[in-house]
């Protein structure tokens, strides 16, 4: 009998097909029928036993139905097409803005291991009902590729950044993540982006154990009415404030509302007293416009947000305009582009993006954005986008 076990999959039997769960959010379904090709068998949680037959072969012919399965790869909680990116998917992880690395020529390195959310913010940058597909990035290939990139930086200052376009504590391998972060040498600051909703104490503690130094943890209002209002679905702001009371025992912790003109201007100082009392840090952010993005109201001028942050500080004796030198980020020298602005290329489609026929094409190690595309297989594209190695292209 043979007996395969898995770390990140489980089975789960479903009438006349197994249901496949992949990280805990992602699934596919197995037909029993072409399970039972191979031999008879039985599942139970992480392992799948076949009667008469040899591990090796039996591992073999259930990788060939897990590879297929993939291609149907679906998130649970947005219900939305998901592709895996791993070390043998022959998708760089730079490129892109929504999943992967970023590089602005930094000491702050951004990491996008997942695309999700569970709360629907009436402002969200990300509108993800524009999105129609989510990436999940291999763990091993993420901290893989960050390691080259620190290399090529040649500096020993480095923050890892985990800022994704959704909700982090959603990706099943982040403790895990951490601490294989935590024990790269150059790297001295761990920060991540959340809306708190996961976090309890138990976590708390195991990440600030896997060596995460700071929380970006955004609250946007402390009136409960208000709160799920900006939140668009059932949140308990008593609960993130209590939990926030407990992360500045254990690691840092910066509140980052979101100023949102005419919606929650008179929460901000509530939010600010409060990040006082509990000594946690202010990131308090402009609400921006995008094309992209919910767009509930019209964005404020940068100089009247900083007049409000001027007036405030000198309210509450507390620094609210920051810089980069605040966070200790310094410039790095660039990484290379493979190609330009102008430039025609050839790149392969690798898979579809996240907005309406959109796709992902790949060259040269980087990935390309290809909006409007219909087109699979080899294409001659026209750069139109390079900033940071972030790269989109035209078909020509």
């Amino acid at each position: 009998m043979a007996k395969l076990e898995f770390k990140d999959i489980s089975f789960k039997e479903m009438d006349n097909k197994v249901r496949v769960t992949f990280l805990k959010i992602f699934y596919f379904d197995l037909d029993k029928s072409e399970l039972k090709k191979i031999a008879d068998f039985g599942v139970a949680d992480s392992s799948i036993t076949f009667k008469g037959i040899s591990d090796d072969k039996a591992r073999r012919k259930l990788n060939i139905l897990l590879d297929r399965g993939f291609e149907e790869l679906t998130n649970k909680v947005t219900n939305k097409r998901t592709v895996y990116i791993h070390q043998n998917s022959t998708i760089p992880l730079i490129g892109n803005v929504s999943f992967g690395i970023v590089d602005r020529n930094s000491s702050l390195i951004e990491l996008k291991p997942i695309t999700s959310c569970n709360i629907d913010c009436i402002y969200c940058s990300v509108d993800q009902n524009k999105r129609l597909v989510d990436f999940v990035v291999e763990k091993d290939y993420l901290v893989k590729e960050l390691k080259k990139l620190i290399e090529f930086k040649g500096i020993s200052n480095i923050e890892a950044h985990i800022g994704t376009q959704g909700e982090p504590f959603l990706y099943a391998d982040i403790v895990d993540l951490i601490r294989d972060i935590s024990e790269i040498k150059q790297v001295k600051t761990i920060s991540i982006d959340t809306n708190g909703t996961f976090l309890t104490k138990h976590l708390v503690d195991k990440l600030a154990e896997a060596g995460l130094t700071r929380f970006n943890l955004s609250i946007n209002a402390v009136e409960p009415k208000l709160a799920r209002k900006i939140a668009n679905c059932p949140y308990d702001i008593k609960k993130i404030m209590d939990i926030c009371k407990y992360i500045v025992k254990k690691t840092g912790l910066m509140i980052t509302p979101v100023l949102i003109p005419g919606i929650n201007e008179a929460e901000i100082e509530k939010i600010i007293k409060f990040a006082k009392e509990i000594k946690a840090d202010l990131g308090i952010q402009n609400f921006l416009n995008y094309k992209f993005g919910k767009n509930p109201v019209k964005e404020a001028s940068f100089d009247k947000f900083y007049e409000i942050l001027g007036n405030l500080e000198k309210k509450h004796n507390v620094k609210l305009i920051k810089s980069e030198q605040d966070f200790n980020i310094i410039k790095t020298k660039e990484l290379p582009k493979p190609f330009r602005k102008g430039d025609v290329i050839r790149a392969d489609i690798a898979c579809p993006g996240r907005l309406k026929n959109e796709k992902i094409a790949v060259s040269s190690n980087r990935t390309i954005s290809v909006p409007n595309c219909y087109k699979i297989g080899s294409v001659r594209l026209k750069i139109t986008r390079d900033k940071h190695n972030i790269f989109v292209g035209t078909i020509v």
